[in-house]
């Protein structure tokens, strides 16, 4: 449980430095703004003592995603939305103190979305599975799971592990953040 204050962590120095270095390393497209991760460095130096103040007093408002559109493997296409690096640099500010929270809790058998698992690591479990005999594997992805997850449930479920409302509220803000 995160009761308040989180908003202080999430905005340390250390954290905010750390964020950024994993978002450089993705090394991901810009947003909306067109800012690139190279040039953002020189723009969080002159604004963000302002961008800090408003987070800390819930004024901050995301920017709109960049919604690009990419082919899925078993055909069709799949949108997704690019946050400007500004935004990705606190949701990953953000992801860091949270994640553990709420890691703890999650299912060894879940591999989706989740730090130091992926794909090659659940077919390497259920290859194990079969070479201990077991018969079943089962698979399951949520067609547009993002795209339809009730956010006034996912809030519900959030506020009851955080209780900073600086938090919340951005968390809101940003599940309802425009795409263009």
């Amino acid at each position: 449980m995160l009761n308040e204050n989180v908003m202080e962590i999430v905005l340390n120095r250390e954290n905010l430095m750390k964020a950024y270095k994993r978002v450089k390393a993705k090394k991901g497209a810009p947003g909306v703004d067109g800012m690139s991760i190279e040039s953002f460095m020189s723009h969080a130096k002159e604004h963000w003592p302002v961008i800090a103040e408003k987070l800390k007093t819930a004024e901050y408002q995301p920017g709109a995603t960049r919604g690009v559109s990419i082919p899925k493997a078993q055909g069709g296409e799949r949108i997704l939305g690019i946050p400007n690096v500004q935004d990705r640099v606190i949701q990953q500010a953000l992801s860091q103190v949270l994640s553990p929270v709420f890691e703890a809790e999650f299912s060894d058998y879940s591999y989706g979305y989740r730090p130091m698992r992926g794909a090659h690591d659940a077919i390497r479990t259920a290859s194990r599975y079969v070479a201990e005999g077991k018969t079943w594997v089962v698979d399951i992805d949520i067609s547009a799971f993002f795209d339809e997850v009730n956010h006034d449930l996912l809030m519900a479920k959030i506020s009851r592990k955080v209780r900073d409302k600086l938090v919340l509220k951005l968390i809101g803000k940003y599940l309802r953040a425009p795409m263009e």
